[in-house]
């Protein structure tokens, strides 16, 4: 199929910049451009930002199971159209396409979810303390037009999980999708107003991040900020919305650690593990990454991590059999050799990988350090890449201690056959998400957010309807 050209979406129409201007869009298997992607501007954000106040007004007064109804056409016309979306998804990010179409499949099931988690947003009748004659209501609202900002490696995920919510509960929508993976989030767009959503309700605007992020997060037109992204940039992003007293989601980065126990089942702690770390060449916000492993099996998991790495197929998303694609752009690449070279210069092992595979595109070879020091980057930073770094520890308390040493809070794993272990590290690992035993299952019915300098806020479960919703205090008396 055709990569095509990417157009803004906005007050129910596609269109082309006001000023013409495109970006290009580079396909990270070859490094050559496939296709150019609209470039928004003020004048364009003032369109979308009256379509979207106009699209509010209409949407909110809809009747929460006609909003239920066009957001299930919306998931079906997704499924009908996953493997064409999918192909998209591939030629512009990398990903396999089995990954990318279990991607656009996933986000047909979160809109569903959310469809009819939209029909219950109850209120409630408050019993007055004295007078029967009193009424009290809780009522909730939508907050209002939303503005989100979505990041490059889950293209549609990422989106999806913001929008299902807003739509759900009411609410309109901007989305600043990401400029070097535009088509995927073009199509799941185009769904929606396939099915019939009402022009304004949703646009799709592309650009400069910080020239569109600074002109909507001020706008008083906007009234919700969701953002999924680095910590640095959440915390601006945060810091403008709290000056305009803008209600806030952040997802932002994580440094999943991965406390194997000295009872765990290792070759279930590798396959699960490792097949975590590598999914999506590692650019995943709850990508395993410090891997705390008991002394006692450290080398014995240390092999067959490395066994495990070694073997997978690397190379272009489209090809037949890539179990690994390239990285997203050459920044990763760069990225990934920095990280290593630190961490074999103070001290760890380079036991497999580590360097970049051909001249052509942005392929990393899947990478394990072991024996990494605390102080290696890799330890510290979030490498958003295919890398692991194990480390030994000689007891629970030692790993917890480790795991809640960073700032970052999003995501945990663990491994162990011992309740009492389970138990303990359910309580004591400062992370929004801990899978013990099992890959990551995040699912729209579970509350999906971090701690600490993760974010906060949710984007799964009843809790991510909150976010989108005012509760409102009404008193009546009867006279």
């Amino acid at each position: 199929m055709t990569y095509p050209d990417t157009q803004l979406f906005i007050h129910g129409q596609w269109r082309e910049a006001a000023a013409g201007e495109t970006l290009a869009v580079f396909n990270p298997a070859t490094g050559q451009e496939i296709g150019r992607v609209a470039h928004a501007r003020t004048a364009d954000l003032d369109l979308a930002l009256e379509a979207a106040q106009k699209g509010f007004e209409v949407w909110r007064d809809t009747p929460a199971i006609n909003r239920s109804k066009t957001l299930r056409a919306a998931a079906a016309l997704l499924r009908e159209r996953a493997t064409d979306t999918a192909r998209l998804l591939t030629l512009e990010q990398g990903k396999p396409l089995a990954e990318a179409k279990g991607e656009v499949l996933a986000a047909a099931d979160i809109i569903d979810w959310f469809a009819d988690e939209g029909l219950r947003v109850y209120g409630r009748i408050v019993p007055s303390r004295g007078n029967l004659a009193m009424r009290q209501m809780v009522l909730k609202d939508p907050v209002g037009p939303v503005a989100a900002f979505t990041p490059w490696n889950f293209p549609i995920n990422q989106v999806v999980r913001k929008l299902a919510a807003a739509l759900a509960t009411g609410c309109s929508m901007i989305v600043k999708a990401p400029e070097e993976t535009p088509a995927a989030p073009a199509a799941l767009v185009r769904a929606f107003a396939d099915a019939g959503l009402p022009p304004g309700v949703l646009g799709l605007v592309y650009g400069t991040p910080a020239e569109i992020s600074s002109y909507l997060i001020a706008h008083p037109v906007i009234r919700k900020i969701t953002f999924t992204g680095s910590t640095p940039v959440g915390k601006q992003l945060a810091a403008m919305a709290g000056q305009h007293m803008k209600r806030v989601t952040m997802e932002l980065g994580g440094h999943a650690p991965v406390i194997v126990c000295e009872d765990a089942d290792v070759a279930l702690a590798v396959k699960t593990a490792g097949g975590a770390k590598f999914r999506n060449a590692g650019q995943v916000c709850i990508s395993p990454t410090r891997f705390l492993v008991h002394e006692s099996i450290a080398s014995e998991f240390s092999a067959a991590l490395v066994k495990h790495a070694s073997g997978l197929a690397v190379g272009d998303g489209t090809a037949e059999g890539t179990q690994m694609g390239p990285l997203a752009n050459p920044r990763r690449v760069s990225a990934m050799a920095e990280f290593t070279q630190d961490a074999v210069e103070r001290g760890a092992t380079l036991a497999t990988g580590g360097a970049r595979i051909g001249e052509a595109g942005n392929f990393w070879q899947p990478t394990v350090l072991t024996d990494v020091p605390l102080d290696a980057r890799v330890f510290n930073d979030e490498p958003f890449g295919p890398m692991a770094a194990v480390r030994s520890f000689k007891t629970l308390d030692d790993a917890i201690a480790e795991a809640n040493r960073l700032p970052y809070g999003l995501a945990g794993y663990a491994f162990t056959r011992s309740l009492k272990n389970a138990d303990l590290l359910a309580r004591r690992v400062e992370v929004g998400m801990l899978w013990v035993n099992m890959p990551a299952m995040p699912s729209a019915e579970m509350p999906f957010g971090g701690l600490k300098d993760s974010g906060y806020g949710s984007e799964g479960g009843p809790e991510a309807m909150d976010a989108y919703l005012n509760a409102r205090s009404i008193s009546i008396m009867n006279v």
